[in-house]
Order: C-alpha cells, then structure tokens, then sequence
C-alpha cells in the first residue's frame, strides 16, 4: 500500500475541483487533486455546452419554419438528424479538449485516478493501493441523473442528458418527464427538430420559476409547441416492442396511453457523496446525506474539510462552482485560517425560447424579507416595439422593489434576451441600486431592453419612497 502525506486533497476534477485546486495551489504545493472518473466537467461533457449546441441547431430550423411571418418563402426545411448529431459531438468534444489540455498541465504527481473514500476524518483510501493523510480535505465531486423508481420500467429506452448528446441520430418520439431546466431545454430543441415531444411534470413547477403569473405565462406558451403537464397523472409505463408505452390521464382524453421511442429523465440530480464514506469523517448531515456547511466558506461545521459545487446541492451551477471552488481551495490551502468568500447575487437562465432569467430574491424572498412591504412592476413582451420587430412578442417581466428604501430586490423573466436583461438587472442587484438609480441610466432606442425600462417605470410608479413606518408596513399587502 502507497503512503502519501499531503497538505491539501481534492476530491474531484470538475469545475469547483479545479477552481479549489487553482486556489490552494497558490498557499501550497503539496496537494493532490483526485478524480474517480474521466477528466472533463459536466458543463462541457454533458450540460452546459452540448445543450446549447443542440439548442442552436433547433432555433435554426425553428426560424427557417417562421421565416414567412417577414415575407421570406423557403422551402421544406430538413433536418439531418444524423449532421445535427455529430455537429453537437464534434463541438462538444472540442470544448472537453481545453479542460483536459488544462488538467494536463498540472504537475503529473498532482493528478490521481481513482475513486477516493474517507476511512478517517485526515485519511482517504484511494482504490485499493493507495491511502493518503491529508491535512485538509475539499469535497468536489459534483452531481449525476436522479432517476425515479417507476421511470425504470422504460428498460432500455430510458435515457439521462448524458446519453442523449451520444445519439446518432433523432428518434421519432421522446417523453420527457420533469420540466426543470434540462428537460426543458432539451425538450423544446428536441421538438424543434422534428421530433414528437410530452412533458410530464410533477407538483406544478415549470423551470426554476417562482412567480405565478411568469410560469403560467410560460406554461402556456410552451404548450402552444408541444404538450407540457406540469402535474401529470401517469398511470403506468411499459417497455413493449414498440418503445414505452405511457398511460396517463389527459385534462380533454381522459385515461390514454402513447408511445415512445424513449423516456427521457430529467428529474434532477443527486449529489455524489453515497461513495465516499462520509460517516467516517464525523461530519453532520443534513436529510439527504450531504454535509452541513457554511455558504461563505464553504467550511463543513467547524472541521478541515470544505465541500463546493453540485455536490452540495446548493447552487448548480457553473459560475456558482467556480466562485465555491476558489473559496474552499483558498481556505483549505491557508487553514486554520477561514475567510468568507465573495458570493455573487443569485442570477439563473434558461436557454429555452422565449429565455426564462431568474435574478436575487424570488418574489416570495421579497415578501419574506420585505415583510410584505414591497410592489411589483411588470412589463408584456406582446406589444414591446423590438420584440415585435424580430418576432420574439412573447413573455414577461416582472421586477420587485421595496417600499421606503425604493431598492431593486429582484427579478422574473419568460421573454427575449432574458439571458442579457438577467445580467444587467443581477449587477444592478449586486450594487444595491435603487429603482430610481437604474432608470436613471441609458436606454438606446429600439431595444428589447426598452421594456426592462417599462417594468421599472411601472414599479417605480408603485413604489412609496422615504422611511418606512410602521402603519404603512401594516397597510401594504404583498405586491404593494
């Protein structure tokens, strides 16, 4: 059995591993950054990157299926499943190239191979020929596909995000069961691309909305291209020689049953900490077995170990696990020694059509914080001037702010540009600008962004300024 003594060990190779590694390395360079699988991150092998290339191949078709809404006739527009396919594989791969051309040029005796487990809180086991004592410990193992029981019985025709971006070629039919960023996504490409989509939802939710009125506005416009039920009733599936059969109850059929090619799973993830053997390391849990932490150092408890990115189930994404990444990596490297990090105002999209950007508080962060003294301003994409222009008149914008101090608390948005106007609204957010402030700033004209300046003039309208007292605190209901 090898020994090796470090003071940093890294337990995972994606995005916040090497942003923990890049950190620590600069308090010491006795460290060891170990990945249990294949080098790559999920962004650029599975998520982020192959998603968006096979979104842009959709909205290509779509526009060339729209074209005559602008006078332009084009003929019968063809998808090459196969060109599209490959398209996204040769792309993606060449986006996987640049993050192990990066791991390759970390020192050789800084990288292992191997799946790690705890057998002590200072001792990690390393497959079955290496142990190494390490004196502080960040936990980097991101997240894979949670697969629910009853979708199982699709056998061989369930497939996760991972397999998909593998095809190589467009089935005929998908049912897609989870109506969450991934399912999403990849269902209204897939859609667009000729082939035969159902989503299946559970409980209501549609994407990471928050605000009632934005996710039935983008309930309906989804369904408006392909049947999305946010809170299916499935009655059964089965693998049979036709693909899988689904039964469900449909709001005008009744009980019915289709098939499909394929189920496709994307009903969340799960974090990867089931393999580590984290009860040796004393660690308190939370109910799904991911241990308890501190969001600003990413600290667990008071010990040497930190966690950062999906495996902690707080925020996944990938500008969130490189800002935890840095975090815990410059923690752990200049422990005991522990500072809070910079955490960035909340900014989330959606890169379905119209965008769905979710910016700081939720609407119900708002009226928790706010105590019910804050008002909303919203703006309707249907009739804004650019929008109408290029054809993208759908969505909503809905902006909060609250009473007194007149600041900007947050944002909901299903429209166009969403993932442009989120960044603006996020950095106005981080700056703690006021309603005021922000219309004070440049509109150009025509701009789709004219319309973030219709939702604040709306909220600003709503807004009572000066010190909050206490009646009027009492007197205002939630919106204001």
């Amino acid at each position: 059995m090898e020994q090796r003594k470090v003071d940093v060990a890294i337990l995972g190779a994606g995005t916040a591993g090497m942003g923990a590694y890049r950190a620590a390395r600069k308090h010491t360079d006795n460290l060891v950054m170990i990945e249990a699988s294949h080098y790559g991150t999920t962004c650029a092998r599975v998520g982020c990157m192959p998603s968006k290339l096979l979104i842009a191949a959709a909205d290509a078709a779509h526009g060339a299926r729209h074209a005559d809404l602008f006078g332009v006739r084009p003929g019968e527009v063809v998808v090459d499943g196969p060109a599209v396919m490959q398209r996204v594989r040769d792309e993606r791969d060449r986006f996987v190239s640049f993050v192990l051309e990066a791991v390759e040029n970390f020192p050789e005796e800084h990288r292992v191979q191997g799946h790690a487990r705890f057998l002590s809180p200072h001792r990690l086991r390393v497959g079955d020929d290496l142990e190494i004592e390490a004196g502080r410990v960040v936990i980097a193992t991101g997240s894979r596909p949670n697969i629910p029981g009853f979708l199982k019985a699709a056998g061989d025709r369930l497939v996760v995000n991972d397999d998909l971006f593998e095809w190589e070629d467009l089935p005929e039919s998908v049912a897609v069961f989870g109506p969450g960023v991934i399912g999403l996504e990849l269902g209204q490409a897939l859609n667009r691309l000729g082939v035969r989509v159902r989503m299946f939802g559970v409980g209501g939710a549609v994407g990471p909305i928050q605000d009632d009125e934005i996710r039935e506005c983008a309930l309906k416009t989804f369904n408006d291209e392909f049947p999305l039920d946010p809170d299916a009733d499935t009655r059964k599936i089965e693998r049979t020689d036709d693909g899988v059969a689904i039964t469900f109850v449909d709001a005008d059929r009744g009980e019915v049953t289709e098939t499909f090619d394929y189920v496709l799973a994307a009903t969340g993830r799960k974090p990867n900490v089931d393999g580590l053997d984290i009860q040796n390391t004393d660690l308190e849990l939370d109910d799904r077995g991911t241990p308890v932490f501190d969001s600003y150092t990413m600290r667990c408890g008071d010990s040497h170990i930190f966690i950062a990115g999906d495996v902690n189930a707080a925020l996944p994404l990938l500008h969130e696990a490189a800002d935890e990444g840095r975090i815990a990596g410059n923690n752990a490297g200049q422990y005991p020694e522990v500072r809070a990090g910079l955490r960035r105002v909340p900014l989330s999209v959606v890169f379905t059509d119209p965008q769905i950007a979710t910016v700081g508080k939720t609407i119900q962060q708002v009226n928790e914080d706010c105590r019910g003294c804050f008002a909303v301003g919203s703006v309707s994409f249907e009739g804004q001037g650019r929008s109408r222009v290029v054809g993208k008149n759908r969505g909503l914008l809905r902006v909060y702010g609250e009473h007194g101090s007149g600041l900007f608390m947050g944002a909901e948005m299903f429209g166009p540009a969403a993932e442009h106007i989120g960044h603006l609204l996020a950095w106005a957010a981080q700056q703690r600008l006021t309603v005021s402030q922000m219309l004070a700033m440049p509109f150009y004209h025509p701009v789709i962004e004219e319309g973030l300046r219709t939702a604040l003039r709306d909220l600003s309208h709503q807004l009572s300024l000066g010190p909050k007292e206490e009646t009027h605190c009492l007197d205002c209901g939630p919106g204001g």
